[in-house]
């Protein structure tokens, strides 16, 4: 397990933090919810009924000793959470929708973080992308001052750690979008214990070009630096300006950002999603990820191509958030 990991273990064993886990009946979740549990690290939630997870488990050879299931169907509490969502969606749900919108594990699970119950989800490995951040949209909302929910990746390649955004979520983002991507990344980028300096991405370096495209990073750049003067921060930038130093010289001389950048924040959502994958397939990078940023309370996405060391992974990560 790479440093980064370990570093996360360390932050969040002891913290008696709880995750809910709402696709109880999946192997790759129970596989690494009975290593969660079993090392200590924190305090898994399973959504489903609770003979037939207890069946499967069994069937694995797996332990869920000190893993709570919470059924739905028959759970003791669901008054307080119909009643909660029902305030929460203020006249977009009666008493007879809540009902029936909380038998899905998904707005259940969401539902028992917007609570308090548990600190944080993760699900995707049987469900859609929408399926899980549309819940985290309704009921736990963005923070103040963020409009929308951004995904980043961190890339790992020992030693090395960078944040790509945003690799997952918004499909062409405006200037103001950007510019909360990128306080967004920075307050991300701290968590990993990265001092974050942050890159806005173009085919154009501070003007060389000139088109509606570059005037949006540019654009953004001021609005990133209203929103939080403290975060190292410039642009626009093409990426090897951004990431070398001799290039930076020639091409921004005046930049905070010398060729030292660690935090990288894409004009579009293409041109994020193949970055990164070219970082991770041709640069041999680890991409840790997505992580979902902006949200009150931490959720998290994980593709359904996942293994059961993904599904660990981003438990650490969605801990560490909380």
């Amino acid at each position: 397990m790479s440093d980064l990991f370990a570093t996360l273990k360390e932050k969040v064993s002891g913290q008696q933090i709880k995750i809910v886990f709402p696709e109880g009946l999946d192997e790759r979740i129970l596989t690494a919810v009975n290593r969660l549990s079993g090392e200590g690290i924190l305090q898994p939630i399973l959504v489903g009924n609770q003979q037939e997870i207890t069946n499967k488990a069994t069937e694995l050879n797996l332990t869920l000793d000190g893993v709570e299931i919470y059924d739905p169907q028959n759970y003791p509490e669901m008054d307080e959470l119909v009643a909660a969502f029902v305030e929460r969606r203020k006249g977009k749900a009666t008493e007879e929708d809540a009902r029936k919108i909380l038998l899905d594990e998904n707005y259940f699970g969401t539902m028992l973080v917007h609570l308090g119950k548990a600190h944080g989800l993760v699900s995707g490995a049987a469900h859609s992308t929408a399926d899980t951040v549309r819940p985290a949209l309704q009921i736990i909302k963005t923070k103040e001052g963020i409009k929308k929910t951004s995904g980043v990746f961190i890339m790992v390649r020992g030693d090395e750690k960078y944040v790509f955004a945003d690799c997952a979520i918004n499909i062409a983002p405006d200037s103001q979008d950007l510019a909360e991507i990128a306080i967004a990344s920075a307050q991300t980028a701290r968590m990993f214990d990265i001092d974050p300096r942050v890159a806005m991405l173009s085919f154009s370096t501070k003007g060389s070009a000139k088109s509606p495209e570059t005037e949006k990073v540019a654009n953004a750049v001021e609005i990133a630096k209203e929103l939080d003067s403290s975060v190292v921060l410039d642009g626009e930038f093409q990426f090897d300006a951004a990431f070398v130093p001799s290039v930076a010289e020639k091409k921004a001389p005046d930049s905070v950002i010398k060729g030292d950048a660690n935090v990288f924040v894409f004009p579009s959502l293409e041109a994020g999603n193949i970055g990164y994958k070219i970082a991770q397939r041709l640069g041999n990078f680890e991409a840790v990820g997505p992580i979902l940023q902006g949200l009150n309370k931490p959720v998290n996405d994980l593709s359904r191509g996942c293994n059961a060391e993904d599904v660990y992974k981003l438990a650490l990560i969605t801990a560490a958030q909380a």
